[in-house]
């Protein structure tokens, strides 16, 4: 069983920056990969990044691409999702999530799903 609980959103301006957090319990989180989604306003959830459970892979959406980092510390049972240049388009709540695979992520499976932290940029 892993639990996954976000935090680091908030209203931020057009190009600024956040870093989001997603502290994990349970044994299992450094075997596993993991990976942010988001879901703007009236929108579907949307896949935004993944990391393999050892780091050394990562993928991203398109859109954040070169703007948007995902890391982990199997250490502390933490992945994060740093985020450049943020835009109104960006505007979520961004979902951290714990599957099998990079690539299972990417396609929206995943085994374990957190509450979401809001993150609203302003234009």
């Amino acid at each position: 069983q892993v639990q996954l609980v976000e935090s680091g959103g908030g209203l931020v301006q057009a190009g600024d920056s956040l870093r989001l957090s997603c502290l994990a319990s349970g044994r299992s989180f450094s075997n596993r990969a993991m990976g942010w989604f988001r879901q703007p306003p009236g929108k579907a959830r949307q896949f935004v990044a993944a990391i393999m459970y050892d780091g050394t892979a990562t993928t991203y959406a398109d859109s954040v691409k070169g703007r948007f980092t995902i890391s982990r510390d199997n250490a502390r049972n933490t992945v994060f999702l740093r985020m450049n240049n943020l835009k109104p388009e960006d505007t979520a709540v961004y979902h951290c999530a714990a599957g099998l695979s990079i690539a299972g992520l990417d396609r929206g499976e995943y085994d374990y799903w957190g509450q979401g932290t809001q993150v609203t940029v302003s234009s």
